[in-house]
């Protein structure tokens, strides 16, 4: 492992460290190098090249935007006797506590970064339109329109539709990201969908799939009058993917996408880790809207059914739990 890490990363000098971790996923490990310590996730499963490749993208996106700190990704890999490793910056770190409140506004500052992108460019395009004569962009072809920011801050694009450039994982289930201008749809063909056809090959359960089928027809009314921007978002927010050093919060393990804002709640309330100042600093910026706890239902179904396809029926109860109450 020491000489792959030195021959890729072109260190002359790589020795594991005594920080190691890992959860129910990956198995990681720390590295010294002559170029500062980094940290190497490892995951043996044939599929792990493209978990790990969308979980760096995922960094990546949520790096350039500077709204919240998450460890530098660095390469992904292939890991000895196979599988893939990721490799990424090394973050001392504790368990969230003092800075809470930090996390909470930072994390509604990434939220609302696309739709401030938005406005800039809506601005700036009916300040060219007065000055030239000329309409603005239809809303369709903005996400091709890059803003230039200030100085030090990277040139971002305006994002109008629901996906992601890549494939990324939420735990190692592939998560379909496919582009699409509404969320809704998104949110039924690529999220919800996908984990009720694992159900139904993993068991059958007719009462899942009879329940899931009243539901939709429910669905249209959890959003009525909502504008929905898309948001960049973590997904897979829940308090072990958080953490936070002398400097201020840190996220991480992201299954990013660019999808509703209110669905990053949904995990964070279902395990706990996160205060109540967490969810006030961030409601200051980002209000509840009309029916954000039956939306926030909702999305925690994806998660409970993702849970249910990786590890097994004790999550089935409050997943048609859900779907019961939400169905009345």
């Amino acid at each position: 492992m020491e000489e792959q890490l030195r021959r890729e990363l072109g260190c002359s000098f790589v020795k594991a460290t005594g920080h190691s971790g890992g959860g129910c996923i990956s198995q990681g490990q720390s590295y010294d190098t002559d170029r500062g310590r980094v940290f190497v996730k490892v995951n043996h499963k044939a599929e792990a090249r493209r978990m790990f490749e969308g979980e760096m993208a995922g960094l990546a996106a949520i790096l350039r935007t500077g709204m919240v700190r998450v460890p530098a990704p660095i390469k992904v890999l292939d890991a000895p006797g196979g599988g893939s490793m990721l490799v990424m910056e090394h973050v001392d770190m504790r368990v969230l506590g003092s800075h809470a409140t930090q996390l909470g506004a930072q994390l509604a500052d990434l939220h609302l970064e696309n739709q401030k992108l938005g406005e800039m460019l809506r601005k700036e395009a009916g300040t060219v339109g007065m000055n030239s004569g000329l309409q603005g962009p239809h809303p369709g072809d903005i996400q091709l329109v890059w803003v230039r920011r200030g100085r030090g801050q990277a040139d971002r694009p305006f994002v109008d539709q629901f996906g992601f450039d890549v494939v990324t994982c939420c735990g190692y289930l592939p998560q379909v990201n496919d582009w699409q201008t509404d969320w809704v749809t998104f949110y039924v063909r690529q999220r919800i969908q996908p984990q009720m056809d694992l159900v139904e090959k993993g068991s059958g359960d007719r009462e899942a799939l009879e329940l899931w089928s009243a539901l939709q027809l429910k669905l249209p009314g959890l959003f009525h009058d909502l504008d929905i921007v898309p948001a960049l978002l973590h997904g897979d927010l829940w308090g072990g993917n958080v953490a936070e050093d002398s400097s201020g919060p840190i996220i991480f393990d992201p299954a990013s996408f660019y999808g509703h804002s209110e669905y990053e709640l949904a995990i964070a309330g279902m395990f706990g880790g996160f205060s109540s100042p967490f969810y006030s600093a961030y409601h200051r910026r980002i209000p509840k809207a009309c029916g954000f706890e039956k939306r926030l239902r909702l999305y925690q179904l994806f998660h409970y059914l993702n849970h249910w396809n990786h590890f097994g029926s004790g999550y089935r109860g409050p997943a048609l739990s859900i779907m019961r109450n939400l169905i009345q």
